[in-house]
């Protein structure tokens, strides 16, 4: 775990990580919201090659639905993004720390996101360690 990130090496190729990470956030009840793939976002907007990388934003919209209905700027924090970047021979994922951002945003303190923020840690937990097997 870095700072804001809990960090997974895969030995997979990039091709292959990509449909794995997805599938772990989706064994904890995570759906990807969103897919940036920069690489091709840089190519056609800047003319440059970059390698492999996206930015998923995964939610998990029980919890989502709680954090909301308590405090609707904790929609700033959301969705939970994760990084799967093309590393050598292998990928790197990222995956947000909810208590760092609740931390970073100003959020913490509060029982209820708390609470929530606790929940989504554990399930994001989890789906880093299924990531290192």
């Amino acid at each position: 775990m870095t700072g804001m990130a809990y960090e997974v090496t895969m030995n997979e190729s990039y091709e292959q990580a990509l449909p794995k990470v997805i599938e772990a956030l989706k064994e904890e009840g995570f759906g990807v919201l969103t897919r940036i793939d920069v690489h091709d976002a840089f190519k056609e907007k800047l003319g440059v090659d970059f390698r492999n990388y996206s930015i998923l934003g995964a939610c998990n919209p029980p919890l989502a639905h709680r954090a909301l209905s308590n405090r609707p700027d904790a929609g700033l924090m959301l969705p939970c993004n994760v990084i799967v970047e093309e590393q050598g021979g292998g990928t790197l994922v990222r995956i947000v720390d909810p208590a760092a951002m609740m931390q970073a945003g100003g959020l913490a303190g509060d029982p209820v996101l708390e609470e929530v923020g606790g929940e989504a840690e554990e399930r994001l937990q989890r789906v880093a360690e299924a990531l290192k097997n």
